[in-house]
Formats: C-alpha cells, sequence, structure tokens
C-alpha cells in the first residue's frame, strides 16, 4: 500500500511534506474494545515494514467537534524512521462506537483499511465492567448501571437527552451495552466506508489461530506476511477482584434477547459465525444462564 498522503491531506497540512520524510497512519484497529485490540496492535507492532505509532489509541478522531477542529492535522503522522515501513496504523476501539469518528476519518483519511475484532457482547460488556470497576472502584458504573441503557437502535449520533458540557464521558459511560450492538455498528461502518477496506475479525479466532489470522491482516493493510509469526500475548487482561453487584440468570437471559437482532444482522453483514458465542447459546437453549451468571461472577471474584 502507498505510504503518500491522500489529497484531503496534501491540500492542508501536508501540502509540504514528501513520502521520503513522513510515515502516515495507512490503516486503523477501530473497534471494539475488550476484544484483542491491544493484543492485535503489539502483534503488527512486530512487523518490520509497520512504523510504530507514538501510542496505541491515538484517538485522533474520537473527540469532540470543537477539540477536533483544533487538532494539528500534521500529527496523524510521524517522522518517517526507515525505508522499509510501508504502514502504520493505531488501535482506537471507541472509533466504531462514537458518533461522527469514521466519518471524520473518511474525510482526512478516505483511503483507510480499517480493522475490527469483534467478541460475544455479553462477554465483552463483563470484561468491560470488571476493568472499570477494577480501576475505579468507587467512580465506575456498577453492573446494573452497565446494563441499565439499551436504545432500539445503534445511536449515530448522541442522543438528545445527553448533549450539553460533559455529552462525551455521558455516553462512553451510558454505551456498555450499546457497544455490543455489533449490527448496527458494521451497517453505519459500511455505509461511510467501501467493504474492500473492511476486515471483520473474531476474538476468539484470533487467540486461536493468531498465525492464520496476521497473514488475513497483512494481507489487507498492505505488507509482506510474517516470515515467523511473533507468539501471542494476551495484553490488557483484566483482574479477578473486584466489588460490585453479581450477574445473574435474569440479566444475561434479559441482554442475550436485547443483542439478538444485533447478531442476526452482524452474521449476515460480516460472514463471521456466531453460532458458538455465549449470547448465540444463551438463546438457544444449550448455555445454562445460571452457571454461566457464576463463572462470571468467580472470575471478578465475587462468588
Amino acid at each position: 500500500m502507498s505510504s503518500q498522503p491522500d489529497s484531503a491531506f496534501s491540500a492542508g497540512a501536508f501540502a509540504d511534506a514528501t513520502p521520503t520524510d513522513r510515515q502516515e497512519f495507512t490503516y486503523s484497529v477501530v473497534g471494539v474494545q475488550k476484544a484483542g485490540t491491544s493484543t492485535l496492535q503489539w502483534l503488527l507492532n512486530q512487523h518490520p515494514q509497520v512504523c510504530r505509532p507514538p501510542r496505541k489509541e491515538m484517538g485522533w478522531f474520537d473527540v469532540d467537534e470543537q477539540t477536533w477542529q483544533g487538532v494539528d492535522h500534521a500529527s496523524y503522522a510521524v517522522p518517517r524512521r526507515s525505508p522499509v515501513h510501508r504502514a502504520m496504523g493505531d488501535a482506537t476501539p471507541r472509533y466504531l462506537l462514537m458518533p461522527r469518528a469514521l466519518e471524520r476519518m473518511r474525510e482526512h483519511r478516505p483511503g483507510m483499511r480499517l480493522i475490527a475484532v469483534f467478541r460475544d457482547p455479553i462477554d465483552r460488556l463483563v470484561s468491560q465492567w470488571v476493568m472499570v470497576r477494577a480501576r475505579q472502584p468507587d467512580r465506575a458504573p456498577d453492573w446494573p448501571e452497565m446494563i441499565a441503557w439499551r436504545p432500539a437502535d445503534f445511536p449515530r449520533e448522541i442522543p438528545e437527552e445527553m448533549r450539553g458540557r460533559g455529552e462525551r464521558a455521558r455516553f462512553l459511560r451510558a454505551s456498555g451495552v450499546v457497544r455490543g450492538y455489533y449490527g448496527g455498528q458494521v451497517q453505519h461502518g459500511l455505509e461511510v466506508f467501501p467493504r474492500e477496506q473492511w476486515l471483520f475479525l473474531d476474538f476468539a479466532t484470533l487467540i486461536a489461530d493468531h498465525g492464520t489470522v496476521l497473514d488475513t491482516v497483512t494481507d489487507h493493510i498492505g505488507v509482506d506476511r510474517f516470515g515467523t509469526h511473533p507468539p501471542l500475548k494476551k495484553l490488557m487482561a483484566g483482574t479477578d477482584t473486584i466489588t460490585g453487584t453479581r450477574p445473574t440468570a435474569e440479566d444475561l437471559l434479559s441482554l442475550a434477547r436485547t443483542f439478538e437482532p444485533e447478531l442476526a444482522g452482524f452474521g449476515r453483514l460480516t460472514g463471521l459465525d456466531v453460532a458458538q458465542w455465549t449470547t448465540s447459546r444463551l438463546l438457544a437453549g444449550s448455555l445454562d444462564p445460571a452457571e454461566q451468571a457464576e463463572r462470571y461472577a468467580a472470575k471478578a471474584g465475587l462468588a
């Protein structure tokens, strides 16, 4: 893939740049949180043709409009570090979630290659809850708050009732369930960027066969395949000691029914097999919700 600037940047902050002195971002891991984005980014950073970004989550498009307008657009590149570098990307898993983030990316980087990794939405939600409770046990939302907000559809704008100062923080705090509205997120993403620029992956497959997944990813971002695949490292693992309210069987069944139409749309759009996901098994009756709730509680140290 070419590392030359897209025309949108050439007309602005990159007007004086040359292909030899700047390494621009050429791909982004845009979702989803708690689905292996840190692991995938670490693996890609081991590739000799991939330039490491200044940090994992650049968050360049994931800000409110006023802040984003003041961003130095030239910061979405770094001085070229090696002539062998052909790609660079960050992993900001909120890009797929946050209203207007993909539209901003399209405006300034229309040729970006996009990667989204998905995990069963209930497993993902529990993992997020454990993470935030471990980090801020006195301030982070407890389980009942995490599962409370369930709009009918994936919100493409911040809801009116959340608008105003601090709206982004309110949206993110309430978004635990919405982050699992995968059908709506993928539909939106495909409306903003053409399908050929997207790669959709399953978290479980990444963990089970990361070498094969890496071959698919390197093909997608336009670099050679690894000669030897780097070893898998599970980064950003959760803790097993938090305080909070235990999930119940009723909670899990209610969440599964909320996610059911989203999973159906997600499967049609991506072609990924979700039959073995926790949510699918709960809906099919092949997984006991009380036993699964006990597993979640034990993993969180609440047994």
